[in-house]
């Protein structure tokens, strides 16, 4: 595989001159379309030490507007990083849309490392690259241009590259004992790196192996490969939004839409098939007195288990999604009342801003991920996707039915790290909905909860009862299943909602 890497080829410094113009003026066009583009260019180095990451990195910075370059240098995680899941810190430091992010090492350093070292065996070795898989995959199906880049020297080159930098007194700081060690190590480090390239180079997320001997000719292909791939890809993008706006042109104008007057007084259409919330008894019913027994029981073991919880270090994530006025509310203010107000922090999940808009979706759900021993709740959550943007129409069809694996996948990293999960559906009739809502117009202080699209999505009742029913058989595991409530009678969906926490704490603070 690396035979191609140990050609010693070399550019002249004529020729490295005459050729790096143009390419420095070609890289700088594409990075004005890209800026204009619909995605982000993530650029990823790896390889041998000594090979030339560092430089390479420090060239394409100066070879670009840096205004629109991350540079990231993850090697080790710190502290902070080591209290979420491992690809927190990958999720944070994405690229916005039309902007390049270039990572050294990043989500391969572990891996390889671990595997070499030998405290992973092949198992766990392949599980690790099959998590790199995905998340190339989530990247890619969402849009963005991936190039990672194998930078190569034999063993004989790699000592001449060291000894080289020793013996240089501005450089020799960058020689560790590690470098060494590693050298001779490089069998161990070759055959590694020969498994993940060949376990994890697709054709959304390719390897390219570079020989990093000499400075010039490394420097040239790796900006002529960038160069290639990104405006490739900025083509296909331009092709794409022509066809789109061909196609909406298409479409006929002046549809009628329905107006929030109108979907109130029109009746609820429910879905043709039976789902999953026909199976929820909402005549269930809580006596006032025995819900605030159960409330303040309830209450009082989950503080409990909150201080426990924090001192073993053990987080939870929990999701509320339900009808538009079924109490999440409400039911939050009584779960947070019992919970010491510095450990736990509650997510109001609106539309995207245009900071969010410009990343892939999951990554607003990923930064405000807590560290360890503490409580986030989500009110709306990444479920949006496959609901209210599925019926709605603002994610296209392949994007909400990608949706539940990455859904999936992006739960069990959180289960995987030792988060609890618990999500939560509050279900109400569509009578009970409309008898709330009326109350919000007649209260002052609730009124501005209520608005036309709350009244338009009656109108859809049933293709949202169909994307429930659809999220609860695709997306509920044994890690972080759904919890369907009763909320008809609002005692007993807080008093039902507090218990199932409890419950799923206690059985963590078992293990």
């Amino acid at each position: 595989m690396f035979e191609t890497a140990a050609l010693d080829r070399k550019v002249s410094k004529g020729d490295f001159k005459r050729r790096e113009g143009p390419l420095r003026e070609a890289l700088l066009m594409a990075q004005g379309r890209l800026r204009k583009a619909g995605f982000p260019v993530i650029v990823l180095f790896a390889g041998v030490d000594g090979a030339g990451k560092g430089e390479m990195v420090n060239e394409l910075n100066n070879w670009l507007d840096p205004h629109y370059v991350a540079t990231r240098p993850l090697g080790d995680p710190s502290p902070e990083e080591q209290e979420r899941p491992k690809y927190w810190r990958y999720w944070r430091d994405l690229p916005p849309k039309g902007q390049i992010g270039l990572f050294l090492s990043a989500w391969y350093h572990a891996p390889l490392l671990d595997h070499v070292y030998k405290r992973t065996k092949t198992e766990r070795f392949d599980q690790d690259l099959d998590e790199v898989l995905s998340f190339e995959k989530m990247l890619a199906d969402d849009g963005a241009l991936i190039l990672k880049f194998w930078m190569h020297l034999d063993k004989k080159a790699q000592k001449k590259r060291l000894s080289k930098l020793e013996k240089d007194p501005l450089e020799r700081f960058r020689v560790t004992e590690d470098d060494w060690k590693h050298w001779r190590m490089y069998d161990d480090f070759v055959a590694t790196a020969e498994h993940i390239i060949t376990r994890t180079s697709t054709g959304q997320a390719p390897w390219h192996i570079v020989e990093g001997a000499d400075a010039n000719f490394r420097s040239l292909r790796v900006g002529e490969l960038l160069l290639q791939a990104l405006t490739a890809k900025l083509d296909e993008e331009d092709v794409r939004k022509r066809v789109t706006a061909e196609a909406a042109n298409q479409v006929v104008e002046n549809v009628p839409t329905t107006t929030a007057e109108e979907a109130m007084k029109a009746d609820v259409v429910r879905g043709a098939h039976p789902t999953v919330l026909d199976t929820v008894d909402l005549s269930v019913r809580l006596p006032k007195k025995e819900y605030q027994e159960r409330l303040r029981e309830a209450q009082a073991k989950l503080r409990r288990q909150h201080r426990e919880a924090r001192d073993k270090k053990i987080s939870m994530v929990i999701v509320f999604e339900g009808w538009d006025a079924a109490g999440k509310g409400g039911a939050i203010r009584r779960l947070v009342s019992a919970l010491d107000a510095r450990s736990v922090r509650t997510i109001p999940i609106a539309a995207p801003t245009d900071e969010e808009r410009a990343q892939h979706y999951l990554w607003r759900f990923w930064r405000h991920l807590s560290r360890v021993g503490r409580v986030t709740i989500f009110d709306r959550s990444w479920y949006g996707r496959v609901l209210v943007e599925r019926v709605e129409g603002f994610a296209r069809e392949k994007e909400w039915r990608r949706a539940y694996a990455e859904i999936n996948d992006f739960e069990r990293r959180l289960c995987n790290h030792g988060i609890v999960v618990s999500k939560f559906w509050l279900h109400i009739s569509p009578e009970e909905q409309a008898r709330r809502f009326a109350e919000r117009e007649q209260t002052p202080y609730k009124r501005w909860k209520l608005t036309e699209e709350d009244w338009r999505n009656r109108s859809r009742w049933g293709e949202y009862e169909q994307a429930v029913h659809d999220m609860v058989e695709r997306t509920s595991t044994r890690g972080a299943p759904w919890h369907l409530v009763a909320a008809d009678d609002k005692y007993n969906a807080r008093a039902t909602i507090l218990e199932t926490v409890v419950a799923q704490l206690a059985e963590a603070l078992k293990k």
